[in-house]
């Protein structure tokens, strides 16, 4: 009788080869996100007005949520083949150190594009139109 360990399916593998390839670009992407966080910050100290603003805020936005795709896939990636397709080995990768590390990360992006797109972007009043 042999035993055999079953393997992962196709669609994992090649959903983690392209979650490799994603993640390789979070340390540019991040770099991003901190510089339209810099002018964004700039802006506000200068003053500037509201449309400036909600410019940078969106601008902002886009970055962050790149990031934190580049994490998400980092996060999967590090996770291993397997757990694209087992929720419990999902769940043992997120308890090792590494896997520890990116969900954090993935976790405080989450939180600061949350509170940019609550607080950090400015809503222009758009005129009501007058009703007869």
């Amino acid at each position: 009788m042999a035993f055999f360990r079953p393997r992962v399916s196709r669609e994992a593998e090649v959903r983690y080869h392209a979650d490799q390839e994603i993640s390789k670009r979070f340390p540019e992407l991040l770099d991003k996100a901190r510089e339209a966080e810099a002018t964004l910050r700039e802006l506000r100290a200068a003053g500037a007005d509201d449309v400036e603003l909600m410019a940078a805020g969106i601008a902002f936005d886009k970055a962050l949520t790149e990031a934190l795709r580049a994490a998400e896939a980092g996060q999967r990636a590090t996770f291993g083949v397997k757990s694209y397709d087992d929720r419990i080995a999902r769940r043992k990768a997120k308890a090792t150190p590494a896997g520890a590390m990116w969900t954090s990360e993935v976790e405080r992006l989450r939180t600061l594009r949350e509170e940019n797109r609550m607080w950090g972007i400015p809503r222009i009043p758009r005129p009501v139109p007058a009703t007869r």
